[in-house]
């Protein structure tokens, strides 16, 4: 019988390679997505989209759960209502998928949620693994309850696994997207003091291991999904620009950046020096686990 998974979240950078990813290995997808059926199908495959999480209750079931869903938290500036509507997009969207698939007549083996490294705050030069205690701010607190929701049904015996994500790299989309340009017009550069660290990783080491979660019985709990060589925002943009072919010259200076992004302005600014412990310590090998490599691939 073909295993059947709900994805939430599908039509993001990470979800439509994740859908194709699942559907080239034999899946039956549903997506929740409030774009039109169209557009899901044109960009996730022959899915089946819902665009509404109610239209759920009382189903009989998925084998697997993947919640990917979250608006872009870098899209606009924070102000009281911005943070309001990313905090509902992420916890309040995974306490509400919880609820209605409790009840289902059969549960799922496990549920992937998605997470991120703002988890643990602004680390300095600190390696940070999954055992680091948070630094409380806006990020922790948004990944807190966004996890919390979703461990709340282990309670049901669901196996649940977090995936706290780095920075990605990929084609045709995420941060890059909006690096490429000064970076190839030669107007690119470090941000603020350019230490800070950059926890990065390639695209399709996060679909693989996503998929590594589902497929592992012994997977749970939080896994830093970053590459095993984190480095500087200094280093990141030395080496974009050298695969761009192009110089790094015109940094942008932090009290410039805190003046036009407020307190957003310290996802740039501040960092994680982060690992993927687990990840290396359970067997899961990346594909990217270097730098340039992955730029390569994701900008030529």
């Amino acid at each position: 019988m073909t295993r059947r998974i709900l994805v939430t979240g599908a039509t993001g950078f990470i979800g439509r390679e994740l859908c194709k990813a699942l559907l080239a290995q034999g899946y039956s997808l549903t997506v929740l997505s409030r774009q039109d059926p169209e557009a899901v199908t044109a960009m996730c495959g022959p899915v089946e989209p819902v665009n509404r999480l109610d239209l759920l209750e009382a189903h009989s079931g998925f084998d697997a759960v993947f919640n990917l869903a979250g608006e872009g938290i870098a899209d606009k500036r924070w102000s009281a209502a911005r943070k309001a509507a990313l905090l509902d997009s992420r916890a309040l969207l995974t306490h509400n998928l919880v609820r209605v698939i409790r009840t289902w007549d059969t549960l799922p083996e496990v549920l992937v949620s998605g997470s991120a490294v703002g988890y643990y705050g602004d680390q300095g030069d600190q390696l940070v693994t999954e055992e680091t205690p948070p630094h409380p701010e806006f990020t922790h607190h948004l990944c807190s309850d966004w996890e919390q929701a979703a461990l709340s049904l282990k309670a049901d015996s669901v196996r649940v696994c977090l995936s706290r994500t780095g920075v990605v790299a990929g084609k045709n989309g995420g941060f890059l997207k909006r690096m490429l340009l000064p970076f190839k017009l030669g107007l690119g550069g470090r941000l603020g003091s350019g230490r800070q660290y950059m926890p990065w990783v390639h695209r399709d080491d996060v679909v693989a291991g996503l998929l590594w979660m589902m497929n592992n019985k012994d997977a749970q709990g939080p896994y830093n999904m970053v590459s095993p060589a984190p480095v500087t925002n200094a280093e990141f943009t030395r080496t974009l620009a050298a695969v761009l072919h192009r110089p790094a010259l015109f940094p942008a200076p932090a009290p410039v950046l805190k003046v036009v992004l407020g307190e957003m302005a310290g996802l740039l600014l501040t960092g994680q020096h982060a690992i993927p412990t687990r990840l290396q310590a359970e067997g899961f090998r990346f594909s990217y686990p270097t730098l340039k490599p992955a730029l390569l691939d994701s900008v030529t």
